[in-house]
Formats: C-alpha cells, sequence, structure tokens
C-alpha cells in the first residue's frame, strides 16, 4: 500500500461530508479543496547581506521539505538601492503530499509555539477564496536550529484553494484545524 498523508485523508473522510453538508453540496467534486500552498519571505535587507539569502534558502528548504528559490526584483529603485535582478526574497510553492505535510506540521506544531498566540486572523482573506497567513518569525517551525539563526524573519503562507466564496474557504480551512480567532 503506499503512503498517504494524514491531513489528506483526513480531507477524503471528514472535510468532503462535513462541508457538503454545510453547502448542500450535492457533489463530492463540488467541495472546495486545496490547490496549492505558497511560502513567500520577502528580505529586503539583503541588498546589503548577499548571505542572508543562502541562510533563508536553506531554512525555508527545511521548512518546506521542497527547494526553495530566490525571488529577484523586477526593477530598479534608487531610493531602496535596488538593481534590477538582484536576490531580494525566496519562496517555495508545496502541492499534493507535500502540501498536506507541510499543513500538517503548520497546524499541529508551528503554529502552537508562536508566543501569546490567541488564534489567526480572518481579515486574511482575498474575495476570490484564497487565504494569507503572515508568521512573524521562522523560528516557529521545529526543522530550524536555533543556534544557526542570525536575523528572525517573518513569512507569509498563502493558501491557494478552490473554493469561489471566502466563507467556504474559511470553512475549509477550519475543518482542517486552522485555529482562527472568534470561532463560535
Amino acid at each position: 500500500m503506499s503512503y498517504s498523508p494524514r491531513f489528506k485523508d483526513k480531507y477524503d473522510k471528514e472535510v468532503i461530508p462535513a462541508l457538503k453538508k454545510q453547502f448542500e453540496y450535492k457533489n463530492n467534486m463540488e467541495v472546495p479543496h486545496l490547490i496549492k500552498i505558497s511560502l513567500n519571505q520577502g528580505l529586503g535587507t539583503a541588498i546589503a547581506d548577499k548571505k542572508m539569502i543562502d541562510t533563508a534558502v536553506n531554512e525555508m528548504t527545511a521548512i518546506s521539505g521542497q527547494k526553495a528559490v530566490a525571488t529577484k526584483s523586477r526593477k530598479d529603485i534608487s531610493n531602496f538601492k535596488l538593481r534590477k535582478g538582484m536576490p531580494i526574497g525566496v519562496r517555495v510553492t508545496l502541492r499534493s503530499n507535500q502540501m498536506y505535510e507541510f499543513l500538517d506540521r503548520l497546524v499541529a506544531v508551528a503554529l502552537p509555539r508562536i508566543r501569546d498566540f490567541r488564534g489567526i486572523n480572518e481579515k486574511g482573506f482575498d474575495g476570490k477564496g484564497n487565504y494569507t497567513l503572515g508568521i512573524p518569525e521562522q523560528i516557529i517551525f521545529p526543522e530550524i536550529n536555533m543556534d544557526q539563526v542570525t536575523k528572525i524573519n517573518g513569512m507569509d503562507i498563502t493558501f491557494v484553494t478552490s473554493a469561489k466564496t471566502d466563507k467556504e474557504c474559511l470553512a475549509l480551512l477550519k475543518e482542517f484545524g486552522l485555529p482562527f480567532k472568534n470561532q463560535k
């Protein structure tokens, strides 16, 4: 038997029936699902220190389990001493099994490690059924060795779903166990 991530099985066995009941879908294919999870880390201070990009790529690769790539600037901005093509961030896009594994680690391990955590904000929806969550520090992930961290950086995690409305996306993410504020 082949391996299947825990949250993929949870989606099939728990999330689909719950959302079908809540939104009165007639078919399993109508139920919204996760398409991808994108992790993005902007490093504006990397203009002065080139080693920050390499460190951030290694950290993001460890967190996601997939090789991260540096993002480069698209144009020159003289006020920020920025030239076109300079590395200014790191990103990685997760799909299928790696996406579900990351979501599992995020919900079960990383989010509870945030200091003074009272739930994630419900204001990160974009109106098209996607949600973006900002994380203040990368050290909440157990894959990061605290002794090797030179600078604490935050990151954005974007959940891209097939949901047509924010309400459907919120219900999907709640079923997966994301701890939103003001849960009823």
